[in-house]
């Protein structure tokens, strides 16, 4: 009776969204409201489950994700991000222009969502197509399938910080995970798309929009923009400092277990660099260093206001996961799914399968990766604190599951195919296919991790 009761939940979340209409916040605490009142936490102690689990996942990555947002947005107002892209696949050798050019939306996905990171390398990759010769689908295939593997897996973006914290676990681990499986990825997926781009699967005519159809609004979005004068390592600066400050702790902690440095805590100091907070603080303030000599101190400022109005619907749908979280944590539905789908055989490889199909399921109905990944986690904390299944490949299907197929309903489609100008078809051939072979190879390395190191 009670997975009957989160099951309803589920659909009822989905319903709301899809057809009410609802922001998904909203649905999701709507889903709170049931689940906790239909399984007995009575009015008063669902309400309090719902602050709870808000509150305490805020206080994990609330300010993190802040700071994040704002590297992101004073990188792209600057110009600094442009700087990276443009000066990567300039150094690149022809050969692996396309690869590089991939590469680097993966580098800026990081800090930048991937809207802001498509925009600002559609001009480059059109220029980088004519130059190769190649179709344009090409380039376009590319940078999907690098920014979204990083912004899906690697923090500071939303679901990956969210799943150390969700899932109990180091963000550290997350983040070294997160760089290592998204890079093996995106190599991999970027050779598989354009084996099928040799192998004839795009129509131009069928697949791209007539010339006459581009306006000049869109031309001027694929501009190639005036690029600031600085040294390469000085525009990478925002992104680096938080990454390897958080995997400083990381990486001191495992010299310890391993012998190679002495002590069972970390030193205060790594402890205190090492902490999200203040790593990506330091990162922020990088950020604005670059910033300030190529844009007035006003301008800095309303440059961060704006990636913070686009931070806080992402962090009030991440709060209200928390809370269903906080209500499924105390009904204990997610330890009972567990036991009733795997009491006889503890079967980490099944956990890791529901999970997810769990988030794809979220995914492909209304959209939201984000949704869908948070979600599925919550869920299937239970099973990360089994000890059957290391919490990291949970958090890694949950996230390739909340990639898996994204289309007419995601924003991320459309940004695609208008900027690209392709047709419905065009977007399902480079956007739906990139991002299902980002989802499917991720999940494939989380079994394969799961099967050597679990």
């Amino acid at each position: 009776m009670e997975v009957l009761h989160l099951a309803v939940a589920i659909l009822l979340i989905l319903l709301l969204i899809l057809y009410v209409k609802l922001n998904a916040a909203i649905s999701l605490v709507v889903g709170c409201l049931y689940l906790g009142l239909s399984m007995g936490l009575g009015m008063t102690g669902t309400v309090d489950a719902i602050g709870a689990g808000f509150g305490n996942i805020m206080t994990a990555i609330g300010l993190p994700i802040g700071f994040g947002v704002i590297i992101g947005q004073l990188m792209s107002d600057s110009g600094a991000a442009h700087k990276i892209a443009y000066r990567l696949v300039d150094s690149a050798p022809k050969g692996a222009g396309l690869y590089a050019l991939g590469l680097t939306g993966f580098l800026l996905s990081i800090p930048v969502f991937f809207d802001v990171t498509f925009v600002i390398l559609v001009p480059l990759g059109v220029a980088l197509a004519k130059t190769l010769g190649k179709p344009l689908p090409y380039a376009i295939g590319a940078l999907v399938i690098g920014a979204a593997t990083s912004h899906t897996i690697v923090p500071p973006t939303p679901n990956p910080l969210a799943a150390a914290s969700i899932l109990g676990f180091d963000i550290g681990i997350m983040t070294f995970a997160g760089l290592t499986v998204g890079l093996i990825t995106a190599l991999i997926v970027m050779k598989l798309y354009f084996m099928l781009l040799d192998a004839g699967i795009w129509n131009a005519a069928k697949d791209e929009l007539a010339i006459n159809e581009i306006d000049e609004q869109e031309q001027s979005v694929t501009a190639t923009p005036e690029l600031p004068d600085m040294p390469l390592w000085q525009a990478l600066a925002p992104i680096a400092i938080p990454i390897l400050l958080i995997l400083s702790g990381t990486l001191y902690d495992y010299a310890q277990q391993i012998g190679m440095l002495g002590g069972t805590d970390l030193p205060g100091f790594v402890a205190f660099v090492s902490d999200r907070i203040v790593a990506l603080m330091l990162g922020a303030i990088a950020a604005y260093a670059i910033a300030i000599p190529l844009m007035s101190r006003d301008r800095c400022d309303v440059s961060a206001s704006k990636g913070l109005q686009t931070a806080g619907l992402v962090l009030l749908v991440t709060g209200a996961g928390g809370s269903l979280g906080a209500v499924i944590q105390q009904t204990q539905i997610g330890e009972m799914l567990v036991d009733q789908l795997f009491r006889d055989t503890q079967s980490a490889l099944g956990m890791v399968l529901l999970t997810y199909s769990l988030a794809a399921i979220f995914r492909i109905a209304q959209g939201s990766g984000t949704v869908a990944g948070i979600t599925a986690m919550t869920i299937m904390a239970g099973a990360a604190s089994t000890g059957v299944v290391e919490p990291l490949w949970i958090a890694l299907a949950a996230l390739a599951g909340g990639i898996s197929i994204g289309h007419v309903n995601d924003s991320g489609f459309w940004i695609t195919t208008q900027l690209a100008r392709f047709t419905v078809r065009g977007g399902f051939k480079t956007y739906t296919l990139g991002e299902a072979m980002v989802s499917l190879t991720i999940l494939a390395l989380t079994i394969v991790g799961v099967l050597i190191w679990n």
